[in-house]
């Protein structure tokens, strides 16, 4: 048993491609299909009990030796040349792809209103897609799917993986959330709740002085005041009045 699982790990370290049960099995005629996927299992524990650098994972139908992700910040460093990457333009005709497939050229040009003809021919070359025959109708136009390729590079262990519009619908809101706490300072993030930790936060600033109502006594002793001054008043025009004139 142990030699067989030492074969079988070497297998999957020489392929070039992530390495099916069925195909391991060719090697081992003699030893059925559930043993062997029963060995690639205890590896996979091994390996992932291990917490190396190193991880065997099912991608694609098939298992294969990757790098860990937690390390992948180093492995970037070591590699000097940058990881092709995708347009915009390639991305969505390649997204349009996995979910319709089976589709054809002007079905794909009807969902994005632009011509695919670039984006389908740098998928070709980089054999994210493929053709897969075609369609019965006037023209025979050229039907395409994706590949095993697509599979493996983007880390999925069959179409089913992809995720569905609800999820893309989560990943997208929780995106924006990410994007909107980004943009917002710090300093703006947590806000007094009350005007009394906001001067205790800023003990630069005084608080302002509140109106305090008067109490009622001064309020009655100043209508009083008042009520005096104004007989005084009266008193000073009789007078007046009483004069004779000069």
């Amino acid at each position: 048993m142990e030699k067989i699982k030492a074969v079988i790990e070497a297998l999957i370290f020489a392929s070039d491609t992530p390495l099916a049960p069925e195909k391991i099995r060719s090697v081992f005629p003699d030893v059925e299909k559930t043993e062997i996927k029963e060995i690639i299992d205890q590896l996979v524990t091994e390996y992932n009990e291990r917490q190396g650098g190193i991880i065997l994972q099912e991608v694609a139908g098939g298992f294969q030796f990757r790098t860990s992700p937690d390390i992948s910040q180093w492995v970037k460093k070591l590699k000097s040349n940058k990881p092709h990457s995708l347009s915009p333009q390639a991305l969505e005709t390649l997204a349009i792809i996995a979910y319709k497939q089976p589709i054809v050229k002007s079905e794909i040009e009807d969902i994005r209103g632009v011509d695919a003809g670039g984006p389908l021919k740098g998928l070709l070359e980089k054999k994210l897609i493929r053709i897969v025959g075609r369609k019965d109708v006037p023209g025979k136009p050229i039907i395409y799917g994706t590949t095993r390729k697509f599979l493996e590079v983007f880390n999925l262990k069959d179409i089913m993986d992809l995720p569905n519009i609800r999820e893309l619908k989560e990943l997208h809101q929780q995106q924006e959330l990410l994007e909107i706490e980004e943009e917002i300072p710090e300093s703006q993030q947590d806000v007094p709740e009350t005007e009394q930790e906001f001067f205790e936060s800023r003990p630069e600033i005084s608080e302002p002085e509140k109106d305090v109502p008067e109490p009622q006594q001064e309020i009655l002793d100043q209508e009083q005041e008042l009520a005096g001054q104004e007989i005084e008043e009266e008193k000073i025009e009789e007078k007046i009045e009483d004069t004779p004139d000069l």
